[in-house]
């Protein structure tokens, strides 16, 4: 499952990567009009992509897209293990690992509770306290930002408090992205249904898909089939272009060292070299 607004050419060189024996579900942010027709049509029947939401950085409806992608993908059986990247990763595991040595008996999700010392804003919690309209104002924006900044100063100063549902005990956040079994994934798409007020507890709240996923498996029995790992290599240090960094070529020692499942982020003004390398690893076996 793939959330996309740019870099076609990635995109494809993931289906081309990994090819026939995975299917692919690509959710392309509304306002994009990225062309995908290189991997779509009859070349490949296993790719299904999907313009649902416009998704501001920040917004739920990043959250709901990975939702809706996880609600089409769970509906064919056959699919047993599901991974959630980005149009900027790649894998940097054989096509074999990925369907003979990976152990699919797992779930692997980063998470830590909140709040947390590595969370700015209360150690995360200001995320749940303040009404934030990502979704409303592009904070990517000069305007954007100092509209979502001056309303949440407002409420600072009025003491708005709209702290979570107490639905559970204990909030969880981690990364975005994570591998898991159908099992896993099932549980959360069944709670969604039945506790509709926790999904629009995540409406203006910042960044909600790294608490979604996050909080309801390490509050369910599910909890103790995850492994604390969601297997993606990425850079924080650096700030190459952005955080995480675009890789490049300096990094290809730890990638190729790494036991994780895929790497991010890809950009060609970075990455060409990189990428050129991890396909010569892959291929080599």
């Amino acid at each position: 499952m793939i959330t996309a607004y740019k870099d076609a050419k990635n995109i494809c060189d993931i289906v081309n990567y990994l090819g026939e024996e995975f299917e692919f579900y690509i959710h392309i942010d509304k306002k994009s009009r990225l062309d995908l027709s290189e991997i779509t049509g009859k070349k490949y029947t296993n790719v299904h992509v999907f313009q649902k939401y416009n998704v501001y950085w920040g917004s739920v409806n990043h959250l709901k897209s990975i939702l809706f992608l996880s609600n089409k993908a769970i509906q064919d059986k056959r699919n047993v293990f599901f991974h959630l990247i980005t149009g900027q990763d790649l894998p940097i595991k054989t096509k074999d690992f990925f369907i003979s040595s990976l152990d699919i008996t797992k779930d692997y999700l980063e998470y830590f509770e909140v709040p947390s010392p590595s969370w700015e804003g209360n150690g995360g919690m200001d995320r749940f306290r303040y009404y934030l309209p990502y979704e409303i104002f592009n904070y990517r924006n000069v305007i954007g930002r100092k509209i979502i900044t001056a309303l949440k100063t407002i409420q600072k100063t009025l003491r708005i408090d709209r702290t979570p549902c107490n639905i559970f005990h204990q909030l969880y956040g981690g990364s975005t992205y994570w591998s898991l079994t159908r099992n896993s994934l099932q549980y959360v798409l069944e709670f969604t249904k039945k506790n509709t007020i926790f999904l629009k507890k995540m409406n203006y709240t910042f960044c909600s898909e790294e608490v979604y996923f996050q909080t309801i498996l390490l509050n369910s029995h599910c909890a103790k089939n995850v492994v604390n790992d969601n297997l993606r290599y990425t850079d924080w240090t650096t700030g190459r272009g952005g955080y995480p960094a675009f890789l490049d070529e300096t990094d290809f020692v730890e990638i190729k060292k790494s036991n994780k499942l895929f790497a991010r982020k890809f950009n060609e003004k970075y990455s060409t070299g990189v990428k050129e390398l991890i396909r010569t690893l892959i291929h080599r076996h």
